[in-house]
């Protein structure tokens, strides 16, 4: 359901919302999927509970302003995945990340909310540099964010898997205006 809590994107297709714990059920649902766990490295939850423990707990928004969202497709009133900004203070980057349920992908879903994710991220946060990581068999999630205006930047080995990782600063944002 479309919940315009006070913080909410929109897209052509698509409304991004905070995730809540009502968002449990489709949270589970969506980690279950072997396909859409395949280059993230996360284990499904082991039930709804488990998941919704997991929202209570989620506190990028109250910590760092950023978050995952949760993607409710606008015509069906449906949540298809999340996308978002996500900030690692270990690292002090902001990340942009999405997930979809399969039935999505290829449709360009996460291309229009990750563009309206960095947008957000550039002109309203203000900040100066945004990195996307995906393993180098993950070729759907590399096309994204070369759409996005990410550029390659290197190779890292984490968690025993080959790593890209790209970026965009925001006068490289600029440019692509």
């Amino acid at each position: 359901m479309i919940h315009k809590s006070p913080f909410f994107l929109e897209t052509e297709r698509t409304v991004l919302r905070h995730l809540t714990v009502e968002d449990a059920n489709s949270f589970y649902r969506l980690n279950l999927s072997h396909e859409v766990l395949k280059y993230t490295g996360d284990t499904p939850f082991k039930n709804i509970a488990e998941a919704k423990s997991f929202l209570e707990k989620y506190d990028q928004f109250q910590k760092y302003g950023v978050g995952r969202m949760a993607v409710i497709e606008k015509s069906s009133n449906e949540f298809i995945g999340w996308c978002g900004l996500k900030f690692d203070p270990t690292l002090s980057e902001y990340d942009l990340g999405f997930r979809f349920f399969e039935a999505y992908w290829n449709r360009g879903f996460a291309t229009e909310t990750a563009k309206k994710c960095l947008t957000y991220g550039f002109e309203q946060l203000q900040l100066q540099r945004i990195v996307g990581r995906a393993r180098s068999e993950n070729k759907a999630s590399i096309h994204v964010l070369e759409k996005c205006g990410m550029t390659f930047k290197q190779i890292l080995h984490l968690d025993g898997h080959e790593t890209l990782i790209f970026e965009q600063l925001k006068t490289e944002y600029e440019n692509h205006l």
